[in-house]
């Protein structure tokens, strides 16, 4: 017998297909449903705070539509290297000014979660720590014209080229890095 015996009915809210294959991987039924809201978060905000604070606001985007039996799960994922937080780059030079930034240096993938149905709200983040190897402006270059991360914060997806080429030490879940901490889900679906 499953271990989760879970009588909500779950409901994703995200359009990534990388979040999407991974809930799969946890073998609990779900459905998708997205909605546009805007990603925007106060600029005071702590910077380790706002995948939380946007995972939460894609959440609320949802409450008044959730049904009795529905339990939302959105996510977010944000970057923080030397201080600064990365999201999506918006065209190709951004995506190579932040590689740049990423390259030699260890930083912070953050993935918000936020949990909810008609009674309850959880809302939690998971950190990794990645460390990457120099990258030249060539391999950069490579990356962003073979595999268009412009739909990834930081400007990368970790199960891409530049995971296998660049990537030489994680601390934490590479799950995380990915963009959804599968394993605090599935822990926070037993306590349900």
């Amino acid at each position: 017998m499953f271990p989760i015996l879970n009588t909500k009915r779950i409901v994703l809210a995200s359009k990534s297909p990388r979040r999407q294959e991974l809930m799969k991987g946890l073998f609990i039924p779900f459905e998708v449903r997205t909605k546009e809201v805007n990603e925007d978060f106060p600029e005071d905000l702590e910077h380790t705070e706002v995948a939380a604070y946007l995972a939460e606001k894609k959440a609320k985007a949802f409450e008044p539509d959730l049904g009795p039996d529905e339990l939302i799960i959105t996510s977010d994922t944000t970057v923080l290297v030397d201080g600064k937080v990365l999201n999506k780059p918006a065209n190709k030079q951004e995506a190579i000014e932040m590689l740049k930034q990423l390259s030699g240096k260890a930083h912070q993938v953050i993935s918000g979660v936020c949990m909810m149905d008609n009674h309850k709200k959880t809302v939690y983040s998971d950190i990794t720590e990645v460390y990457f190897n120099e990258l030249s402006d060539q391999e950069i270059e490579y990356y962003i014209d073979k595999c268009h991360p412009f739909d990834k914060a930081g400007a990368y997806g970790v199960q891409e080229w530049i995971g296998y080429a660049a990537v030489n030490k994680l601390v934490g879940s590479f799950y995380t890095v990915m963009g959804l901490p599968v394993h605090r889900i599935y822990e926070e679906l037993k306590n349900w």
